[in-house]
């Protein structure tokens, strides 16, 4: 008996392929939803982890950069950072008695953040719009979109199970943190539309975008933003969030240098698969250059033995004839060897980062190109209010 309940113990992940199931039943319809990742963890055996092996190094082209023939690869800090979110924190402990509620007093306006002494409503009144304050300013951010894990400003303190559950069911906390996510899009130049978590441009988009996409310490803000969505009863809004931001990145090219945030840690804070591999299908279409998309599904066996990448997905290069096997692999550059080895919140070289971004000296990696002009969708018809502030606005379904 021993033995058997031990097989149910939950199994630390070692490799990004055991923290990551979005392709294990992957199907090429992508309006199948439901298919959740469970809190359970099971183990995952060898020839699980064999199936998802890396696609190897293209053979290189005549007149490729060596930016062009760098072999991209996939964070595991961040695969196993996701994977714990995604399965509700296993083996996580309560940090403190449920009857403190911290982060639902906060969104009561009864007692305010620390160590700033700032109260919710202040912040909802008086910071929309105040960019700089809203830039600058490291502390606010982990008491507005709170999570079941520490974050730099070690005043505030964790969600726990039951506070989420008081959280879900209090609809002026609720009413607030939506709130919250408005001044934090709208400091992005993103409007949200209806109480279905829709987003478009806003008015500001252009000046935003060009700020967002030099300022990337707000990525891991945005990282923060989506986890606490999904924690706080508004998972739903989170893909229209994630579309949005891969498609100015991919697409449009107004956020270029959050390509890489946006495949390795936005959409892996969706908890269905269906809906990751939708916006992994979208975002393989139009990555460029498309050998170097490395989130895809793994690659399949043709009969004899010979490779091919999974479901012949648009935007990738086929190579009928095999390729002979390349003599090592390529380092990943250095900025993805940074990425890769930074926690969501917390670790020295981000602080930096943040620092550094703080100070006003940061250089854009890339400047954006210019776009058309957009309009911004109007929010509320008919009484003159938004649909947020209506009677007949509505709770979002809980987790």
């Amino acid at each position: 008996m021993g033995n058997l309940m031990g097989s149910w113990r939950y199994k630390e992940p070692s490799t990004v392929e055991e923290c990551d199931s979005t392709w294990e039943t992957d199907s090429e319809s992508d309006e199948q939803q439901g298919e959740e990742d469970s809190g359970i963890s099971e183990p995952v055996s060898p020839t699980d982890t064999a199936k998802c092996a890396e696609t190897p190094d293209p053979p290189a082209q005549p007149g490729d950069t060596p930016e062009s023939t760098t072999k991209i690869k996939r964070s595991f800090y961040a695969a196993k950072d996701l994977y714990k979110y995604r399965h509700n924190y296993p083996n996580s402990k309560e940090p403190r008695q449920p009857n403190e509620y911290r982060n639902l007093r906060f969104y009561l306006n009864k007692i305010p953040l620390v160590p700033d002494g700032i109260y919710v409503e202040e912040i909802l009144n008086k910071w929309r719009g105040d960019y700089e304050k809203l830039e600058h300013n490291h502390t606010y951010i982990q008491w507005l979109f709170p999570l079941r894990e520490q974050g730099l400003n070690f005043y505030a303190q964790e969600l726990t199970q039951v506070e989420i559950k008081e959280f879900q069911s209090t609809r002026e906390a609720k009413r607030r943190f939506l709130l919250a996510y408005t001044i934090m899009l709208d400091f992005y130049g993103i409007a949200l539309l209806d109480k279905n978590g829709n987003v478009a441009r806003a008015s500001n988009w252009q000046e935003r975008f060009q700020h967002l996409n030099e300022s990337q310490h707000n990525y891991l803000r945005i990282t923060r933003i989506l986890k606490s969505l999904g924690e706080l009863g508004f998972e739903s809004f989170k893909p229209p969030l994630v579309r949005l931001l891969l498609e100015e990145a991919l697409v449009e090219g107004t956020l270029p240098n959050m390509q890489h945030s946006a495949l390795e840690y936005f959409v892996y804070t969706l908890r269905d698969r269906g809906q990751r591999r939708a916006l992994l299908r979208f975002a393989q279409r139009h990555y460029r250059p498309p050998e170097n998309f490395v989130w895809g599904p793994p690659r399949r066996r043709r009969p004899g033995g010979a490779a091919a990448v999974g479901g012949g997905k648009p935007g990738l290069t086929q190579e009928k004839s095999s390729a002979k096997a390349r003599a090592g692999k390529s380092p990943a550059s250095p900025q993805e060897e940074r990425r890769g080895d930074t926690a969501e919140e917390g670790v020295p070289y981000m602080r930096k980062r943040e620092e550094h971004s703080a100070g006003g000296d940061g250089k854009a990696l890339t400047p954006p190109p210019t776009c058309g002009s957009a309009k911004h969708p109007e929010e509320g018809t008919g009484d003159g209010k938004t649909w947020m502030e209506r009677d007949e606005y509505m709770d979002t379904t809980p987790l």
